[in-house]
């Protein structure tokens, strides 16, 4: 099954070091889901979907999400084609 990015709103805090944190993302439907924890940041592209950035692997609801932000300064999901 294909896979297509999906933009999202996020919410994220800059850290006292710089990095920046996402900590809640709005989907298209104005769902707003908290994330939990983040368990990774790394440069990544995204396999699925299509595209660079980089890539934090988010806990929401106890399930592992991955985020995308690019470099224009966008944030997406991957989302599967129906």
């Amino acid at each position: 099954m294909a896979q297509s990015k999906i933009y999202v709103k996020v919410t994220a805090v800059f850290t006292p070091d710089g990095e920046l944190t996402p900590t809640s993302i709005t989907w298209e439907d104005g769902r707003t889901f908290e994330i939990g924890k983040i368990t990774d940041r790394r440069r990544a592209a995204s396999l699925k979907a299509g595209g660079t950035g980089i890539r934090y692997t988010c806990m929401i609801w106890g399930k592992e999400h991955y985020l995308y932000y690019e470099e224009n300064y966008k944030w997406f999901v991957e989302a599967k084609n129906e």
